[in-house]
């Protein structure tokens, strides 16, 4: 492949029949912006070559990739594919791009290896412009490829503008919107686009008919039907799409030795990593960079983000975790809710209805029944009974409560911060502790019982 092969995206358009005010490539297929898969694949064979018109919510755009900055365009107003390509072309001139691909935004799906076929077909031939064609049953917005007796493409005519009256009846062909150009061919019919359509818009498509009438050498490469070659337009084809991927990813991880019952049921991000031998039971859910170890268990209903999961740890039903790290051989739940910066080391129990905010769970603490654990440090050993809460917030600033090791924090207890509990320190339940307690120490923090006798009952 030619080293001089530059890369524009279209990612200007709102998506209308999104229905979303933000912008559509900023949608999420399973928890990542279908934009991401796009850059995940060009940049394989481009590296810092691709390049990406923005217009509605640009600046969003921009923010979610800021590993892109320097090379987006901004397209406004936004008046058609055509005029994104004005805009990007004295940015492809200035880079000296010999070739370059055009790609959508919105067509999250189209492997690497498509892009690098399109590319090394149209170089072999000699083509002035390549595209990529699909045959649907079902043609819809698409628009569609006209051809020559002979086969040869003719022109692309947008599904607004298509007559069967002037154009003939449709062969079912339609554009997939992935062009490869030379340059110094396509270059000077650009100032050639109208607007003279339904849409009033400048359509890159109709490069194809302008370059074939000027005897340029145009290559449509037919793909059939491929499914991951369709463009995103509405809530329909999003969670389409991101159900073929699903498929495709859990389907991976089983072939690696991941074991997933209910597979049809367990979303699995692209990010993720997990080992041979994992189990997994659906339905749940696996997003971001999480890392998942080998012996680990996932029982049902889980949902987990981001976080890296150690040997042997076992996440039970409902078990909920964001941003946090689970050490080997540790427990979570059932419904057990890790979020932002909880730590777990090995051997930590974290059971049912607990929830652990911030904080660092050491070697073999327990808390294995409803409590709130957060912006806290607990030593090892440390045993948290039910109903333990660390008063954290006190309405503007938060606190932190210190724990020792091998204390025993007892039932219903209160540790309002800022406040330390020393190393086997013993806490009696239904306390409410307010000041440190020193190391070895027995704190109570109760009132007094009284029992009186009752009024008599009226029979």
């Amino acid at each position: 492949m030619a080293p001089n092969i530059g890369v524009v995206v279209m990612a200007a358009g709102k998506g209308t029949r999104m229905h979303s005010d933000s912008p559509k490539v900023l949608r999420a297929i399973l928890g990542e912006p279908m934009l991401w898969y796009v850059y995940d694949q060009l940049e394989g064979l481009f590296g810092e070559r691709v390049h990406t018109v923005v217009g509605f919510g640009a600046s969003e755009v921009e923010a979610a990739f800021p590993d892109q900055a320097g090379r987006f365009i901004l397209q406004e107003p936004q008046l058609g594919t055509g005029h994104a390509l004005q805009c990007a072309w004295k940015h492809v001139v200035t880079a000296g791009y010999e070739y370059l691909l055009v790609v959508n935004g919105d067509t999250p799906l189209v492997p690497a290896s498509l892009y690098a076929e399109l590319a090394e077909r149209a170089l072999a031939c000699q083509a002035d412009l390549a595209c990529i064609t699909l045959t649907l049953a079902m043609p819809n917005a698409f628009g569609r490829v006209l051809r020559h007796p002979d086969g040869s493409v003719a022109a692309v005519i947008e599904a607004k503008d298509f007559d069967p009256k002037l154009h003939g009846a449709s062969a079912g062909e339609v554009n997939a919107g992935i062009y490869f150009l030379k340059t110094s061919a396509i270059g000077p019919l650009l100032g050639q686009l109208t607007n003279d359509n339904k849409s009033h818009e400048y359509y890159v498509t109709d490069l194809i008919g302008l370059a074939a009438t000027a005897r340029l050498t145009v290559a449509a490469y037919n793909f059939g039907d491929a499914p991951e070659l369709l463009g995103i337009n509405s809530p329909l084809d999003l969670v389409g799409a991101e159900e073929l991927l699903r498929e495709r990813i859990v389907a991976g991880w089983q072939e690696g030795g991941v074991i997933v019952r209910q597979a049809s049921s367990v979303r699995i991000g692209p990010k993720a990593t997990i080992a041979p031998g994992v189990e997994i039971t659906g339905p749940t859910e696996i997003y971001g960079e999480t890392r998942i170890a080998g012996g680990v268990t996932v029982a049902s209903h889980c949902l987990l983000q981001d976080c890296v999961i150690a040997e042997g740890a076992r996440l039970h039903n409902f078990s909920h975790c964001e941003n946090a790290l689970v050490g080997q051989a540790c427990t979570v739940g059932p419904y057990g809710r890790l979020r932002p910066g909880s730590v777990l080391e090995d051997g930590a129990h974290v059971g049912n209805f607990v929830e652990v905010k911030k904080s660092v769970l050491h070697r073999g603490v327990k808390a294995n029944h409803l409590s709130y654990l957060g912006d806290a440090e607990i030593g090892a050993g440390t045993n948290i009974g039910a109903g333990t809460i660390t008063c954290n917030y006190d309405g503007v600033n938060k606190h932190k409560t210190s724990i020792g090791e091998r204390a025993f924090i007892g039932s219903n207890t209160a540790l309002v911060a800022p406040v330390t509990v020393g190393d086997g320190a013993l806490v009696a339940a239904g306390s409410v502790i307010t000041k440190d307690v020193p190391d070895g120490a027995l704190a109570i923090g109760r009132a007094r019982q009284e029992t009186k006798p009752r009024r008599k009952i009226r029979p």
